[in-house]
């Protein structure tokens, strides 16, 4: 093959300056985001709507406890999906297989049943964990090592998540709010989203290459031919395992109350991450350094699980507050309250290109704050947003609707506050973590953020729709518990910041 020919294959491959496979990717990310949020944001307010509106009629305490169980549950998952892509199937079929599984898992939920509901749950979570993080994964794989197109690519790719979860609210609520559809019609809608996603993922798969096509290998056939059908083995096991746990659900043999599953799965997650930051500690045979990072990240373990039992009240206290006590009807103009749920994309759509130069312009001025005082002043911003809440909540007790501001200042707070603890996080915990533990130490952080959202429904499940008059005490409450963990990393800022070993 002539230079000429290499030159008009690579640019064949090309769109924009970047891999065509980053097209294939983020479509397949932005629909799976719309059903995703879609679906998220009627969530909450179907299981508390009357039967006769067509929802379950579930006091707020157990829906908002089976609504953190879902949020902590896709993150969970999101371990063994990895797994298994990288052992048994490659990223590239689990992305579709995923994809399958989420979209069966929409419309069994667009089915009015109760059994139904729970399946549908159940079947989103498993084929979320498949799919999520393996796009992330081969996003990274598009490029080659050093590749300086590799960080504008992650940017797009986080465009089209953003996309997708300002659409999905928007398109999902409007049919589920409608009196011409109704709540089922919104989940069949996040159905034929992800729908699209899997169509245009299996069309174009052959732009993505080699990039996850194949499970990694150890160079010895014999060895990983062993290795996979123990795999396949594990994966059999735990799926029996889940079938006979729904069959007696079902059945009613297995009484599952989700308050105390959402406690006891809280504890069990603390108690895991214990276990395993004392385990590095004092049995990995850390040196000095790393151990002192070590305890860097059980400080920023602590401050993620705190954020992110803040921040997901979004889908639950939140998103009814928005449904009960916020004015939407402006004359011939009425607001439908899952529209809220898209305000988040929405400001992370417009600051987040503005965060990204921030960084870069105080950088150059050796102005940069580190990571303990960007945990620190994102959950000032958090607390801050509830601050925000505590004023709405006190002209709901009053017997007053408030007005749509409140819930938007709110958001915009958290959303804020949002950008400096996620991305900023991520990378903290790639940096900090020793070497030969970095894989691992990735699942704690997603152990952190299913603690914080299983801590979120218990929060949103404290709210009495009966107490009205104890809402801004609740509202206050949160604002000094984020405040105060804000206060204490900001004031050990630079105690922190020598543990960390001259990584900023």
């Amino acid at each position: 093959m002539n230079g000429t020919a290499a030159i008009a294959i690579a640019v064949e491959r090309e769109a924009f300056g970047h891999p065509r496979g980053l097209i294939t990717l983020f479509f397949t990310e932005m629909w799976e985001r719309l059903s995703y949020y879609g679906m998220r944001a009627l969530l909450v307010l179907f299981m508390t709507d009357q039967v006769m509106n067509g929802g379950m009629a579930l006091d707020d305490p157990g829906a908002t406890a089976i609504y953190g169980i879902y949020t902590a549950a896709v993150y969970l998952v999101a371990l063994p999906g990895g797994w298994i892509a990288d052992r048994l199937l490659g990223a590239q079929r689990a992305v579709f297989f995923g994809g399958i599984i989420i979209m069966s898992g929409h419309f069994v939920l667009a089915v009015p049943s109760v059994y139904a509901f729970f399946l549908g749950l159940l079947l989103v979570v498993l084929g979320t964990g498949l799919l999520k993080p393996n796009v992330s994964a081969m996003v990274g794989e598009l490029y080659e090592p050093g590749d300086a197109r590799r960080d504008g690519g992650f940017t797009i790719f986080y465009m089209g998540i953003n996309v997708g979860a300002f659409l999905g609210p928007l398109v999902c609520g409007t049919l589920a709010q409608s009196s011409s559809f109704g709540w089922h019609y919104g989940f069949a809608a996040a159905g034929v989203g992800m729908l699209f996603g899997v169509v245009q993922f299996w069309m174009t798969r052959q732009h993505l290459g080699d990039a996850g096509r194949v499970p990694s290998s150890s160079g010895n056939a014999e060895r990983d031919t062993a290795a996979r059908r123990k795999g396949w083995l594990a994966v059999a096991v735990g799926m029996l395992i889940v079938a006979i746990v729904v069959a007696l659900a079902m059945k009613g043999t297995l009484d599952l109350d989700p308050v105390a599953i959402s406690q006891q799965t809280a504890y069990l997650i603390a108690a895991m991450a214990v276990l395993y930051f004392s385990y590095l500690l004092l049995f990995a045979k850390l040196d000095g350094v790393e151990k002192k990072r070590v305890i860097v990240l059980i400080t920023l373990f602590v401050g993620s699980a705190m954020f992110w039992s803040g921040f997901e009240q979004a889908g639950s206290s939140l998103n009814i507050f928005a449904d009960r006590y916020t004015r939407l009807e402006f004359g011939s103009i009425t607001l439908l309250s899952t529209w809220f749920q898209s305000l988040n994309s929405t400001f992370i759509i417009i600051f987040a290109p503005v965060f990204a130069w921030l960084w870069v312009w105080l950088a150059r001025r050796n102005l940069n704050p580190s990571t303990p005082a960007k945990f620190g002043i994102g959950l000032v911003l958090l607390a801050i947003g509830f601050l925000v809440m505590v004023g709405a909540s006190l002209i709901v007790a009053n017997g007053e609707k408030a007005l749509p501001t409140w819930l938007l200042f709110t958001y915009l707070f958290h959303t804020l506050g949002e950008l400096l603890v996620s991305p900023v996080g991520l990378s903290a915990t790639t940096k900090l973590a020793p070497k030969r533990f970095v894989g691992q130490m990735m699942g704690i952080w997603f152990l952190a953020m299913s603690l914080g959202n299983l801590i979120a429904g218990q929060v949103a499940g404290d709210f009495d729709p009966n107490d009205l008059q104890a809402f801004p005490g609740q509202y206050m409450q949160i604002v000094l518990t984020t405040g105060g963990i804000a206060l204490i990393l900001l004031l050990f800022t630079r105690p922190i910041k020598r543990l960390m070993g001259g990584i900023d």
